[in-house]
């Protein structure tokens, strides 16, 4: 006779183990685009922070290069906005003269990558997208796979017996895939485009380079950008939330 409660025990802490594991790969590409670069967050409060950029799962943080005081004197060193605070997020910029020597050199190889990719380049991100156009069919098999097991296996009463948990695992499996296939982007990876940026009752216009797309969020290289209307424009990349940012028109 197993011991359910063991079982149950094992169960927790394999849940636990695995589904750590997926949280931390599973942040947004876009975002983790941008990693340790030093960065401009703007808010559609017009509310305005900078510093390295780190990304989990449940948000982002900035690190500030110096520490700052709030209008009460309270000491502060970085920034932190929850994934649920993202529809605040206007832009997150990331200014040409802000990086280091280093950041520009590994910058501009990245550029090189996407502006017009190589055929084997393409042929990988074609070969990604099968698997996120079958990902619901994928789940299907496991859904089936796991009742079947459930109904002829000796291991189908403690499936049965830790389907909280087994649910759990699926979840996980089904958020960490969430990158949206989207055709009408997908064809211009790598080109010029021009991005419609809805700022108040605004819209903005920013030809670039098309880098990557998520479910959230839209990434492009190259643009003019004045984080201020009384600053100057600078060249930036931007990850702009596809609530408010559209690619509206091919630029090549």
């Amino acid at each position: 006779m197993p011991d359910t409660f063991a079982i149950t025990i094992i169960f927790i802490i394999l849940t636990t183990v695995v589904a750590a594991f997926i949280r931390r790969r599973s942040r947004d590409k876009c975002l983790k685009d941008f990693l340790h670069d030093l960065v401009t967050l703007e808010e559609t409060t017009s509310k305005i922070n900078s510093g390295k950029l780190s990304v989990e799962n449940t948000g982002l943080e900035l690190i500030y290069p110096t520490k700052h005081k709030d209008k009460n004197g309270h000491n502060e060193t970085s920034y932190i906005l929850y994934k649920y605070e993202y529809s605040n997020i206007q832009a997150l910029i990331r200014c040409h003269d802000e990086l280091s020597e280093h950041g520009k050199k590994e910058r501009e190889k990245e550029l090189k990558r996407t502006y017009h990719p190589s055929l084997l380049r393409r042929l990988k991100r074609k070969i990604q997208n099968v698997f996120k156009t079958v990902r619901d069919s994928v789940m299907e098999v496991v859904n089936l796979l796991i009742s079947q097991a459930k109904r002829t296996t000796p291991a189908g009463a403690i499936l049965t017996s830790q389907d909280k948990y087994v649910s759990q695992v699926k979840q996980e499996l089904t958020g960490s895939m969430g990158t949206s296939f989207e055709p009408l982007l997908e064809r211009y990876i790598g080109n010029r485009v021009v991005l419609e940026l809805i700022k108040g009752d605004k819209i903005f216009k920013y030809p670039g380079v098309l880098k990557d797309y998520t479910a959230e969020f839209i990434e492009i290289m190259g643009v003019d950008y004045r984080i201020k209307e009384d600053q100057p424009a600078r060249k930036a990349d931007l990850v702009v939330l596809r609530k408010y940012g559209v690619i509206r028109h091919l630029g090549e």
